[in-house]
């Protein structure tokens, strides 16, 4: 079954940026929404961005608003959130996943989504 793969996890200190990306396991495969997810230790798994397909338009929980940006290159079938001024609280496994259907109700709801990946670890030191 066609899956998510995260990269570009890695250890950075606070107020540096990271860039993850997220490409479906076959290069054919695409959603209507990619989603960006993460799950800090002993937390539940959070809704962070989203990127609809059609249009480009773009979803961010409020915690990472000005700070994170998602885009995404439909050539590459890829989809990166970069990251910047990361603050310790960003700390988790980070999660791509896609919306087969667009909803916009459905948009931050982590179980609407399929085709999870294993997850990128990003870790925030003080």
């Amino acid at each position: 079954q066609v899956h998510m793969v995260e990269s570009g996890g890695g250890l950075v200190q606070a107020g540096g940026s990271l860039r993850l990306s997220c490409v479906p396991s076959e290069p054919s495969f695409s959603g209507h929404v990619t989603g960006w997810f993460r799950q800090a230790p002993g937390k539940e798994r959070e809704f962070v961005a989203a990127i609809r397909w059609s249009g480009g338009i773009t979803y961010y929980a409020d915690s990472v608003k000005g700070r994170f940006t998602i885009s995404m290159d439909n050539a590459k079938n890829t989809v990166w959130l970069r990251m910047n001024r990361l603050d310790p609280e960003d700390t988790g496994v980070y999660y791509c996943a896609v919306l087969t259907y667009f909803n916009r109700l459905k948009i931050a709801v982590t179980d609407s989504y399929e085709h999870w990946g294993q997850g990128s670890q990003v870790t925030v030191s003080s």
